[in-house]
């Protein structure tokens, strides 16, 4: 029985190792396109011909046959993944601490908005949905709901302390508690929290797709997947995307996550199980995904790679 047990052992390693040599798969050899972009080029969000991506002092935007940005609008230190809405790009700045309005077409910026951030450094999300922008805008617990007509703040919602990330999907707003490693969900209706979702430890940028919500847990590395109606969690995906940075987005059936090492793992939605890996890493960055492009950024090496979904 020993020897049998010994062998088998044997069998799955070596089966095993031969699966994850074949996941690795070196980014240079798949990307479709590779952009070269100075500075510091960090987040993402897609636009409907490109991407825009936060940079040390601007948002540049891309565009899949052009290695240089066709727009360059100065923002001072922007951070976080930005969203798109209303005619316009929004994202943060650490630097100002508040919220700026872009015009998408020429660039214009058309508000500044008094927030605050809840993460300094910028590790956040901002949500678009039901009417509204919304962004976490206090560490001790604050949902800021942002009326896009008003260019103010309108209500600010008591939520967990610690939450930095929102999504918005099926009608309600998801945001991730970090430290006490759980998703709330927030119905824009009444304002108010209607469900806590334990999940895995220290969960930060999360994603809606494929019919779930799914968080990136960088204590332990896992994905999880959260069903919108039960919410509860029905799959726990091992990424080993441990530590901090990274980003999680989602395609049409695949999720995507990117992480210091390894960078860019997907997930295939239909069977919750990692499908592929790609390398080497790179440090930390963001993906995101449009028009059939997979885009992901790399900012110690200030790469952005694209590959075809």
């Amino acid at each position: 029985m020993k020897i049998i047990l010994y062998s088998g052992l044997i069998c799955f390693l070596a089966f095993a190792n031969e699966l994850t040599f074949a996941q690795e798969i070196p980014i240079e050899q798949k990307a479709i396109a590779t952009i070269t972009l100075k500075g510091y080029p960090d987040f993402l969000c897609s636009d409907i011909d490109g991407m825009w991506v936060t940079n040390e002092k601007s948002v540049d935007k891309l565009v899949f046959n052009s290695t240089e940005p066709t727009l360059s609008v100065p923002v001072p230190k922007p951070c976080g993944a930005m969203a798109i809405g209303f005619g316009s790009l929004w994202v943060a700045s650490c630097e100002k601490k508040n919220l700026y309005r872009i015009d998408l077409l020429s660039g214009d910026i058309l508000a500044i908005i008094e927030t605050g951030l809840a993460d300094g450094e910028g590790e956040l999300s901002i949500a678009i949905g039901a009417g509204s922008v919304w962004l976490l805008t206090n560490s001790e617990g604050e949902l800021s709901r942002i009326d896009p007509y008003k260019n103010k703040v309108v209500k600010k919602i008591k939520v967990e302390a610690h939450s930095y990330a929102a999504a918005f999907g099926f009608g309600v707003v998801w945001i991730t508690n970090t430290t006490s490693a759980s998703v709330q969900k927030i119905n824009p209706q009444d304002e108010k929290v209607v469900a806590t979702i334990p999940v895995g430890p220290t969960p930060r940028f999360l994603t809606v797709g494929a019919g779930a919500i799914w968080t990136l847990n960088q204590g332990d590395g896992t994905v999880n997947r959260i069903d919108p109606e039960s919410t509860k969690v029905t799959a726990t995906i091992e990424a080993n995307a441990i530590g901090s940075g990274g980003d999680i987005a989602s395609g049409s059936d695949k999720i995507y996550v990117r992480a210091k090492s390894p960078l860019l793992s997907v997930i295939d939605a239909k069977t919750n199980t990692v499908s592929s890996i790609f390398g080497p890493p790179s440090g930390s960055g963001a993906v995101r995904v449009e028009n059939g492009h997979v885009w992901i950024t790399a900012h110690d090496v200030n790469k952005v790679w694209i590959l075809a979904e």
